[in-house]
């Protein structure tokens, strides 16, 4: 579904990363959430490489990235490793200073990069997050219905595993269907690609890890960031489906303005899938806001 752009793969301390670059301008890199892979952005993406430099990648455990080991501490599945990831493929690609657009767990990445990186990430804007720090501590019954999955992840090995791997497939439509605007919402040929990653042998215990370290050791660096005082200082533009849980269990904006110096964002009229759902505004938000960052 990606055929328009060059795959390169980039190996990083064992891991390989699964990578694909086309288009011509700034550099752009696209990052995508759970659980899904790069394919996420076939509607976004061609578009967006008219005026851009568009790097996508699969992150570890997701696509057809590796699928490192489990550790006691998670740490081989943290934001902060995923974000090292990142920057070595936006380096592979010759790219040292970039912007990003990123969604869900793609999203918490891009907030450590930008965090850790800040000479690297020029803007970022982030779709359908909240900080994750503030998800957890702020947890409701509405969110931890809607989230349910936040919860059954971080359950000790091998339970989930050994659950989603009864039937990869159904755990896929199970997340994904259950939202607003249900599995219609996907092109066929890409919830397959979905569907076909998630069976892949090591996915469930490394999606597992990845919520795992969300809820330990990600919380650990986001903790020293809160007690540092230190916020994002590139501009930040916030996206959320009006149609879905983040939007409706926080308050996007005020939690983000917690985070970062400069922070601009709205709903937009979708669920929890914006670049599936809807993809002519997300197009419009990057174009706009990454256009004029092109002056940073």
């Amino acid at each position: 579904m990606l055929d328009f752009f060059s795959p390169l793969t980039v190996e990083r301390a064992g891991v390989k990363l699964h990578s694909r670059v086309g288009g011509e301008g700034a550099p752009l890199l696209l990052l995508h959430g759970h659980p899904q892979s790069m394919v996420m952005w076939h509607r976004v993406a061609p578009v967006l490489a008219q005026t851009h430099r568009v790097v996508l990648m699969d992150l570890r455990g997701y696509g057809d990235s590796s699928r490192p080991a489990a550790d006691a501490a998670h740490a081989n599945h943290s934001k902060r490793e995923m974000a090292l990831d990142a920057l070595a493929v936006m380096q592979a690609h010759g790219f040292e200073r970039f912007d990003v657009l990123a969604h869900d767990r793609g999203a918490r990445v891009a907030h450590r990069l930008a965090m850790d990186a800040p000479d690297a990430v020029r803007r970022l804007l982030l779709l359908d997050i909240a900080p994750t720090l503030a998800m957890y501590d702020h947890t409701s019954d509405a969110f931890a219905r809607a989230y349910w999955h936040w919860f059954f992840m971080i359950q000790p090995a091998p339970l989930p595993e050994a659950l989603i791997e009864s039937g990869p497939a159904r755990y896929v439509r199970s997340v994904m269907g259950a939202r607003y605007a249900g599995l219609q919402a996907f092109a066929p040929e890409a919830l397959a690609e979905y569907e076909r990653c998630a069976a892949v042998p090591g996915t469930a215990q490394s999606i597992a890890e990845d919520y795992r370290a969300s809820a330990t050791l990600d919380l650990e660096h986001d903790r020293a960031d809160v007690a540092a005082g230190r916020l994002l200082p590139q501009p930040l533009r916030v996206l959320w489906g009006e149609h879905g849980a983040v939007g409706r269990c926080f308050d996007v904006l005020s939690l983000w303005r917690e985070r970062a110096a400069q922070v601009t964002g709205r709903a937009l009229p979708c669920g929890h899938y914006l670049a599936e759902e809807a993809p002519e505004q997300v197009i419009a938000e990057a174009e706009a806001f990454f256009t004029d960052s092109l002056s940073d």
